[in-house]
């Protein structure tokens, strides 16, 4: 008996999960959740003032997991968050600025996202991480530079007297042409610049 066309459709796309599921390759189950560490996320970026030198600025609050395979050294997933209230570049009216529309716009857009999606090794310990980055309510492919510092036991506790994690430390870089979410104050005058050096290092946790 013929099944109805809903019904086709359904059943033939549980089957294509089926065999998706079926291929080798590790999945979100096979890999292990990363809590990234508060007290040891740091997140900074790096952009022309003027032509004379570069602003070094951090945000001072973000938050983050991600879902790793050690082993094979798959990413599936996860989200990097910071808050762009807490921007920081050590110059109050400059920040005031930074949080206002011509840039950040915190009250509209309080978060930047990335999402890691892929990782592809280009060395020892060294690879690119691809994902999306959601700005100003826009979202973007970006490639990040990332290199696995460290994993291992800590070496004294963090949460409790005897509770020594498996901790998983890196360093990641990059850059973004701010432009492209839309953000263009002093472009046209050159007053500041449209690349965005992005600086990440953090330590996480396996859950």
């Amino acid at each position: 008996m013929m099944l109805p066309y809903s019904n086709r459709l359904y059943a033939e796309s549980a089957l294509i999960l089926v065999l998706l599921l079926a291929l080798p390759g590790a999945t979100s189950a096979d890999m292990d959740r990363w809590e990234i560490d508060q007290e040891h996320f740091a997140a900074g970026f790096l952009v022309d003032h003027i032509g004379f030198a570069r602003v070094l600025g951090m945000f001072l609050r973000a938050e983050g997991h991600f879902l790793y395979d050690a082993e094979t050294m798959a990413i599936g997933g996860g989200e990097w968050i910071i808050h762009t209230d807490s921007v920081f570049t050590n110059h109050e009216k400059r920040d005031e600025h930074l949080r206002g529309s011509d840039f950040l716009d915190v009250e509209t857009y309080p978060r930047m996202v990335f999402v890691p999606q892929r990782w592809e090794k280009t060395g020892d310990g060294q690879g690119r991480l691809h994902g999306t980055l959601e700005l100003l309510g826009q979202t973007r492919p970006v490639t990040l530079d990332a290199r696995i510092n460290k994993i291992g036991r800590y070496p004294f506790p963090l949460g409790g007297l005897f509770s020594r994690p498996q901790v998983l430390g890196a360093s990641v870089r990059g850059t973004i042409n701010r432009s492209e979410w839309g953000m263009t104050y002093g472009l046209s005058r050159g007053l500041v610049g449209d690349e965005i050096e992005l600086i990440l290092e953090f330590e996480a946790q396996r859950q």
